[in-house]
């Protein structure tokens, strides 16, 4: 009896110790932030190691026809493939102001976007004026985006002057493509209402554009780009307006975009170069959601892994390249020790 006796309290002291560290564990994950983008106190960036966990992360894309989104999965799979802590996976989005609005709440941990918007964001200027973000920090360089003007040779388009009247995707709400593409639309003076907008993403609107339901599609892009090189193959008459003049000088002006040249060759039938402009998509993460050392690891892997993504963009993820992008906004902090250690950066 004795012995039961024994057996009963060893079994009782146990279940009472689990019971004690199961009430006692960690916070876990901060809770999101408002609009204001984590102006209030906030929980340390958690890491997943103490519990021998994965880190479950969502990165925002873009919408699935163009850069973002196909770009944004091998960037996943390359950071699974190399990072055991987490298992990060990338979503379709309407793009930069989406990625940067969703990190203000918390509904995102990592973000693509446009540098110049990513500056908008964290300065509560245009589409940020009513929800300012500011908890988030500057992870790593990705790619040159072009802004790429698509129509079709038989539509009699020969100039972004020539859209007036005409059927036009601007890009999903929410996206960078949707306010740039009125910008460089009011330069040569087309306002909203002189046309019909189409808010598809660029791989629904390639395909309006080849059944012929829309006449001219705008994109950010990577270049080359998939979606545009599907049109030529399926149309044989795919055609890219420019951006010259005193237009271009206006539109600078006003997006802090830069000039930009497509090589000729980039697409087989571009016999020229095609003039526009590109800033550069970076990579942003949560401050509440990243902690320094994962902000680290991403950053390290994004250019010594580089050469294991197999998207054609993964070429500009390079040392030399790194902190384009980064002017102006915050820096992670994990990712500033990472570019200190390799010295970018002072």
């Amino acid at each position: 009896m004795n012995r039961k006796i024994l057996t009963l309290l060893a079994l009782l002291l146990s279940l009472a110790l689990a019971l004690a560290a199961c009430g006692g564990g960690g916070t876990g994950s901060s809770q999101p932030a408002g609009e204001s983008g984590g102006q209030g106190a906030q929980q340390p960036a958690q890491t997943p190691q103490a519990s021998g966990t994965k880190q479950e992360l969502v990165l925002g894309t873009g919408s699935t026809g163009g850069t973002y989104y196909p770009l944004g999965g091998e960037m996943a799979n390359v950071w699974n493939k190399n990072i055991d802590s987490v298992n990060i996976t990338a979503t379709a989005t309407g793009a930069s102001v989406e990625n940067l609005v969703k990190i203000g709440t918390g509904e995102l941990d990592l973000g693509m976007a446009v540098h110049k918007t990513a500056l908008e964001a964290y300065n509560g200027e245009e589409d940020f004026k009513d929800h300012k973000v500011t908890n988030f920090g500057f992870i790593g360089h990705i790619y040159p985006e072009v802004v790429q003007i698509l129509v079709r040779e038989n539509s009699g388009i020969n100039s972004i002057a020539d859209l007036k009247g005409k059927r036009i995707a601007i890009g999903p709400g929410g996206s960078t493509t949707n306010t740039i593409s009125k910008v460089i639309l009011e330069a040569y003076g087309i306002k909203e209402g002189d046309y019909t907008s189409f808010s598809e993403g660029f791989g629904a609107a390639k395909d309006r554009l080849q059944d012929g339901t829309i006449d001219a599609s705008f994109g950010i892009l990577g270049a080359p780009a998939s979606s545009i090189a599907e049109l030529q193959a399926a149309t044989k008459d795919a055609k890219l307006l420019q951006i010259t003049g005193s237009e271009l000088a206006a539109i600078t002006q006003k997006t802090g975009y830069t000039e930009y040249a497509i090589p000729a060759g980039t697409y087989e039938w571009i016999k020229e170069d095609i003039h526009t402009i590109s800033a550069f998509a970076i990579l942003v993460g949560s401050t509440d959601k990243i902690s320094d050392d994962l902000a680290y690891q991403l950053a390290k892997v994004m250019i010594e892994k580089a050469d294991q993504n197999t998207h054609a963009q993964a070429v500009s993820m390079t040392k030399e390249n790194a902190l384009n992008g980064s002017q102006g906004l915050p820096m992670h902090p994990g990712a500033e020790k990472y570019y200190k250690e390799i010295g970018v950066l002072q």
